[in-house]
């Protein structure tokens, strides 16, 4: 199944319809701003000098907060993480789940100029905390 992309204005429309934002960045990245009523389930985490490490729990707090059939709009920084996190999603069932390109801060050219505005530069409603249920500690506690 190939990955459906979509704008940042397009998914700010879908959240307005119903779908539910998925930030897939790391708990700092998604504190230090995300769209709002956005849910955080990192598909990385930031490990203190060790970099970006995958988040082996990620799969499992995904089926156990959504069901299958859940209208979702994964989003990262730029676009490839969420992109990623939408192939493995749908690789285990998730129908309706669909990839938000150019992520928060955009999708750049090797150069660094903009090719896809980010959902903080288009202007779209954000905020730094999380919606009471939709942090990752909140999510992922068993």
């Amino acid at each position: 199944m190939s990955v459906k992309r979509v704008t940042p204005p397009e998914a700010a429309s879908l959240v307005d319809s119903g779908w539910k934002y998925v930030d897939v960045r790391s708990i700092p990245e998604f504190d230090d701003g995300h769209p709002a009523g956005a849910y955080n389930v990192p598909i990385l985490h930031l490990a203190p000098g060790r970099g970006m490490i995958p988040n082996a729990d990620f799969e499992t707090v995904m089926k156990q907060r959504f069901a299958k059939d859940d209208k979702l709009v994964l989003g990262c920084r730029s676009g490839g993480r969420s992109y990623r996190a939408t192939e493995m999603l749908q690789a285990v069932g998730f129908t309706s789940v669909v990839d938000m390109q150019g992520g928060w801060d955009g999708e750049r050219e090797p150069g660094g100029r903009v090719v896809v505005p980010g959902w903080r530069d288009a202007g779209l409603p954000s905020e730094k905390s999380a919606a009471a249920g939709r942090s990752y500690a909140e999510l992922s506690a068993k």
